[in-house]
């Protein structure tokens, strides 16, 4: 093979990625076994960790991510060396790992963390950016320094926040589903946020949280660190692998608020038809066709429309199963179908027998659900131990924000999969809060909770318990009946 002849290193236990998935597979795994030799294989200076983190009830979560220097973990762990390479191939059957640089890396068991990367409309064209890691949020905040006009394209939170946060720039917002934000929303709650995007922003007095940038002088050929002032100490040259993906917040670094002197910026609803790149005629660098026929000028796209699962490197000469959207095959061991790989995050699709109310969505949440329960599992099968699928897989459960709301979403919270067998209650308070509930067969299977409702615990439990509600009907939402008081 072309491993033979170069010198392998070898390791117990290698994570590739170093996104929240892997980071947190990698801690799992380097304290279960202290004197393991672990590495972490990352193409970037920073790893994402998770910080503040509160269970707030049985399934929901929430934390805060943080840049840090990849340092701090392997001052945490003895143990850990972290590699900064990309890596180049993967070789199942020799159990070892080639990085970028030309080095080998041999693995008892292996994880792949590697994410996803933004489903862009074109490819490389500098006119069209999509927002998924630090580097194109800062490229974005230059662009948008100097564009009159953008449009944004596609439905994912990104969008959303994007919208709500531009200023002084005119935002076209072009999506392929009538309702706002499809993915996370319905049009009831896409209309009671849309107030917000007309309503005078709050004075961001709220402390909000903030991904900390912690600076390093970086090294010769080092890619460069930011702080949270945003400016940088140094760059590398050639190609720069995509970084891992952002933090909830990323939006409200303080840079991207760019000052505006111009009255409040339109906010315009098309159908996205299709993309067309006229730069010559015309007067704007790109324009959009939309499917009402027009063709729409702007400075820059910014793609906001999913993400692929970034398996490139570990395909070639192995024979992974990969899912219809592109994410490797994982059982509920977090098990790939190459043995001894396992696979956690963004870049892998679960393919057990899901619980009725989870799905699967690229979040932040799950990717940190997802590689604790892979380093678990790594152990388990070390030790021969045997182990169960983790509850937060029980139920789906994502809090974040949108338009300085609370949002929380439960279990089918738009009544995915459910065909016409559900019925909805809402209720909704303007400017205040929003609260959807999906029913089928008299029990509650999803719920939409916008701003302070207080009501997700009881929600989460009524969900878990399978309760049947048939008996309350419409009271169920009633704001003078105290729901807590039935169920308790």
């Amino acid at each position: 093979t072309a491993m033979a002849g170069k010198q392998v290193k070898k390791f117990e236990f290698v994570v590739v990625g170093g996104g929240i998935a892997g980071v947190t597979c990698v801690e799992q795994v380097a304290s279960r076994f202290p004197s393991a030799d672990v590495a972490l294989i990352t193409a970037g200076l920073q790893i994402k960790a998770v910080t503040n983190y509160k269970q707030v009830s049985k399934t929901l979560e929430e934390f805060d991510v943080e840049e840090r220097p990849s340092g701090v973990l392997e001052e945490r762990f003895p143990n850990l060396t972290v590699i900064h390479s990309a890596v180049k191939s993967l070789h199942t059957h020799s159990h070892c790992v080639e990085t970028a640089d030309g080095r080998v890396f041999g693995y008892k068991k292996l994880c792949l963390c590697s994410g996803a990367r933004p489903k862009l409309l074109t490819q490389d064209d500098p006119r069209v950016l999509g927002i998924r890691d630090t580097d194109s949020a800062q490229e974005f905040q230059k662009r948008l320094s100097k564009a009159k006009r953008i449009v944004v394209v596609g439905n994912g939170g990104i969008g959303l926040e994007l919208v709500y946060e531009v200023e002084g720039c005119e935002v076209i917002w072009a999506v392929k589903d009538k309702a706002i934000g499809n993915a996370f929303f319905d049009a009831g709650a896409a209309q009671f946020l849309i107030p917000a995007l007309e309503a005078d922003k709050p004075q961001a007095a709220a402390p909000c949280r903030r991904l900390c940038y912690t600076t390093e002088e970086p090294g010769p050929g080092a890619a460069q660190t930011f702080t949270a002032g945003g400016t940088s100490r140094g760059r590398s040259s050639g190609s720069v692998e995509p970084g891992s993906a952002l933090g909830p917040d990323w939006h409200r670094e303080p840079d991207l608020l760019i000052s505006s002197y111009s009255p409040s910026p339109g906010l315009f609803f098309f159908d996205f038809h299709s993309f067309i790149l006229k730069s010559s005629e015309g007067s704007w660098p790109v324009y959009i066709q939309l499917t009402n026929g027009k063709a729409v000028g702007c400075d820059f796209v910014v793609s906001a429309t999913g993400v692929v699962p970034n398996t490139e490197p570990f395909l070639r000469g192995n024979s992974f199963a990969v899912a219809d959207d592109g994410g490797l095959q994982v059982d509920d061991h977090m098990r790939t179908s190459e043995p001894d790989v396992y696979a956690a995050g963004d870049v892998c699709t679960a393919c057990w027998e899901h619980s009725p109310l989870w799905q699967q969505m690229r979040l932040w949440t799950q990717a940190r659900q997802m590689g604790w329960h892979a380093g678990r599992c790594v152990a388990a099968d070390v030790l021969s131990e045997p182990i169960e699928l983790d509850f937060c897989f029980e139920l789906f459960s994502h809090v974040t924000k949108f338009f300085n709301h609370k949002v929380v979403l439960l279990g089918r919270f738009n009544a995915q999969g459910l065909g016409s067998d559900h019925e909805l209650l809402v209720r909704c308070t303007k400017g205040r809060e929003y609260v959807k509930v999906v029913l089928s067969r008299g029990r509650m299977v999803g719920a939409v909770l916008i701003g302070e409702t207080d009501l997700e615990e009881t929600f989460e439990n009524l969900m878990l318990n399978r309760m049947d509600l048939t008996a309350y009907g419409e009271e169920l939402l009633n704001p003078d009946v105290d729901i807590e008081d039935y169920f308790d």
